[in-house]
């Protein structure tokens, strides 16, 4: 179980049940679908609650093992929520596009993240003020915004995340080719309309309902906080032992 608590109440209340119409669904969604209701799926939110607890679990222990959880969400209704969250948890994300390579073509990357960091300690320090008109500044300044635009949310990201959370799994789908090409554990909402078979902890949900999105990316800030808070208590304890001797 995890520390974090689901509650099939609030699951209801935020929509989390509602699914897409029937002739758009995926056949293997067919064991987390409830009923049919005017031509749309119900998902079975017991089956939600379950699959959400063992991804808090596994979302928990990753946080308490150190490791960071990439948040990933880039359609309207959820990366505002996601970047909220990741920002609160000092994780990573990717809110505005996935571009291709962010996990398997680290050199790549890195090395664009590289020269965004050295141009804003250079700007951060006045050694840009100092070398260049304040035209030249202006250019230097708009080039740091366009790469944090694409990249100021995994600057700190580690060269291999811990697993990703992600939202709209066909949207996102680069996203989960090339972590499961690192085999990189995927948390995810996963919709009727999508094949859950390619994530390895599936929460069958609504996931175009921001209340839905809001509601479980609260539970998984909540897991991620619990697990860094019990990776601490050793080090505390050892520390006030310190603290007494």
């Amino acid at each position: 179980m995890a520390t974090v608590d689901v509650d099939v109440k609030q699951l209801l209340e935020s929509g989390a049940h509602f699914g897409h119409k029937t002739s758009r669904w995926h056949p293997k969604m067919a064991p987390y679908i409830h009923s049919k209701r005017n031509g749309s799926h119900i998902i079975d939110l017991t089956k939600t609650a379950e699959e959400l607890d063992k991804a808090l679990v596994f979302i928990q222990q990753t946080a308490e093992a150190g490791k960071q959880v990439l948040f990933v969400g880039t359609k309207r209704q959820a990366k505002d929520v996601l970047k909220e969250a990741a920002v609160a948890t000092n994780m990573p994300f990717v809110v505005e596009r996935w571009l291709g390579g962010m996990l398997t073509n680290v050199n790549t990357i890195g090395g664009r993240i590289k020269h965004l960091q050295e141009l804003e300690q250079k700007m951060d320090s006045g050694a840009l003020a100092n070398k260049y008109n304040k035209l030249e500044l202006q250019r230097y300044q708009e080039e740091i915004d366009d790469m944090n635009h694409l990249y100021g949310g995994i600057k700190q990201m580690a060269v291999r995340p811990g697993a990703l959370f992600v939202v709209d799994i066909i949207k996102e789908e680069n996203a989960v080719r090339e972590a499961r090409k690192l085999n990189i554990p995927i948390v995810a909402v996963v919709d009727t309309n999508t094949d859950p078979t390619f994530i390895d902890y599936p929460i069958p949900a609504n996931d175009d309902a921001v209340k839905t999105i809001q509601l479980i990316t609260s539970y998984v800030q909540a897991a991620i906080e619990a697990g860094k808070a019990k990776a601490k208590k050793p080090a505390d304890k050892t520390e006030e032992k310190g603290g007494e001797a």
